[in-house]
């Protein structure tokens, strides 16, 4: 059985499939993800941190 996901990959994937932030065309569920994504990383980081918190949550996604 797998993990359950983190609060963060939880939020990425739900929005993925929330039909108010998507219209199931890849682009909105791709832009629905990166605005989920965003919306619960630390804005304080460097770039390479918030590259690293974006590459955790994908793999993390990969796993379910």
């Amino acid at each position: 059985m797998a993990e359950p996901l983190s609060p963060t990959a939880r939020a990425v994937l739900d929005a993925a499939f929330d039909p108010w932030q998507s219209t199931d065309t890849p682009a909105s569920i791709a832009a629905a993800a990166l605005r989920a994504a965003a919306d619960h990383i630390d804005h304080d980081w460097s770039g390479f941190n918030c590259v690293d918190a974006l590459y955790e949550i994908a793999a993390e996604l990969e796993t379910q």
